[in-house]
């Protein structure tokens, strides 16, 4: 689903991300799916938990796929240590990066399928 990782920075760490088959599933075991996790049709407030959870989710998805490569092994993220991250860079900062790394793994998955080449059985 994604090509390479993106990167948020906060408290001078870079931090990366992947929006991965893995964390849709944890979205769906939680939220049913990513336009549930996101709904604020009722309340036009953002769902603080909702954000905090997908960031919680697609940080340590990136860290874990960093690990595999990587010798010296990162500690996943608490949930705590990523509402202070949003705190430090803002919520409309974390919108459009959701946005980002969502739209650029979902559009780079269509063109695999989209350039995929049927099998012969």
């Amino acid at each position: 689903m994604f090509n390479e990782l993106e990167y948020l920075e906060a408290g001078g760490e870079k931090f990366p991300l992947a929006f991965t088959i893995n964390v849709m599933q944890e979205i769906q075991k939680k939220y049913g799916s990513i336009n549930k996790l996101f709904d604020i049709s009722k309340t036009q407030e953002p769902d603080i938990g909702a954000i905090i959870f997908f960031l919680k989710e697609a940080i340590n998805e990136g860290i874990d796929i960093e690990n595999e490569k990587n010798p010296e092994k990162r500690s996943f993220v608490s949930e705590k240590q990523v509402g202070r991250i949003i705190t430090e860079i803002g919520l409309s900062e974390c919108a459009k990066l959701i946005e980002k790394v969502i739209s650029k793994s979902i559009s780079e998955n269509k063109n695999k399928i989209k350039n995929a080449k049927a099998t012969k059985n």
